[in-house]
């Protein structure tokens, strides 16, 4: 495991947890594993109760640390990586160039084709049973032959990570899903996410992967277009009489400057994080990949992270 670290002088004693630490694994006979997203599943199924959250994701959680190494020591993503994406310091990084699932982190790069592409944003596209029908488990909220515009789909893809929303995008993209998928991995190869590759646009299949140093790029990229900035980080919002909710529990938390955002979880991909936050006066792409333990670890890793960071900004003269 590789970690390093530049502006912290704290020992970094502690490991992530052993990959995929889930019922279902030590369990096989389950028919879904219980945490994150299958847990979520599972809950509507059967009635499972909810795993508690991370006390670390409390919206009283405090930000302050005088024990950076503790906080270290209680990081439960796998991979992890800081970066100051003005001047390309890196502040923090663990298993950094491991190339993993990255699951719905994807939607970022669907997003960043979409706009590429200049496709008018106020085209009504009509979900189609394709769009619904193979794209996870958990039930999409559009019903076939739903009408919406693009930047509906994409304000739906982006904050609540509708799986279906998503196909859609990809699927009326000119040329299709191979064309769509085409222009993802060109884009990934001009932004320098040299380990990145894309099969599909929801971020369902495993053989969407990338490494957390890749990912650092894409979520920086993303937060210079404006429109994907606006809808990762509205906390709530409506599209015609339906509310939804962003995936990131930190959106619209007071002392958070969060400048775009986006969640990820699958079996495989674990609970995974990506985001531009503001801080310090500097502008910090912070990535978290296979978070374990308890339900909402990802976002408490982005707390303990903070606190580190507060920790020494508030140290320099």
């Amino acid at each position: 495991m590789a970690v390093s670290f530049s502006i912290f002088s704290w020992p970094l004693a502690a490991s992530a947890q052993s990959p995929n630490f889930h019922p279902c694994n030590a369990q096989p006979a389950l028919p879904i594993c219980q945490h994150g997203y299958g847990r979520r599943i599972a809950t509507a199924r059967w009635g499972a109760p909810p795993e508690a959250l991370d006390p670390d994701t409390a919206v009283k959680a405090s930000l302050v640390t005088r024990d950076p190494s503790r906080e270290i020591e209680q990081l439960k993503s796998t991979s992890i990586f800081v970066q100051d994406m003005a001047t390309s310091e890196v502040l923090f990084a663990r298993d950094e160039n491991v190339v993993r699932p990255v699951a719905s982190i994807v939607k970022l790069m669907t997003a960043l084709v979409v706009i590429d592409a200049g496709l008018p944003m106020d085209e009504k596209i009509i979900v189609e049973a394709s769009d619904v029908d193979g794209v996870g488990e958990l039930p999409s909220r559009l019903a076939a032959g739903t009408s919406l515009s693009r930047a509906d789909l994409l304000h739906l893809a982006l904050a609540s990570s509708e799986n279906s929303a998503a196909h859609a995008l990809g699927r009326t993209y000119p040329g299709g899903l191979p064309a769509f998928v085409a222009a993802m991995n060109v884009r990934a190869r001009a932004l320098g996410m040299d380990d990145a590759r894309f099969v599909e646009p929801v971020g369902l299949s495993n053989e969407n992967m990338a490494s957390a140093r890749d990912l650092a790029r894409l979520v920086h990229a993303a937060s210079q277009q404006p429109l994907i900035r606006k809808f990762t980080t509205e906390a709530r919002y409506r599209i015609g009489d339906r509310a939804f909710r962003n995936t990131n529990m930190l959106v619209g938390r007071s002392h958070w400057n969060i400048l775009a955002s986006k969640t990820g979880t699958t079996r495989e991909a674990g609970d995974c994080l990506v985001m531009m936050i503001r801080l310090g006066g500097r502008q910090l792409a912070m990535v978290l990949l296979n978070a374990q333990g308890m339900s909402g670890s990802r976002f408490g890793d982005a707390v303990r992270l903070r606190r580190v960071l507060d920790n020494r900004l508030a140290a320099q003269p």
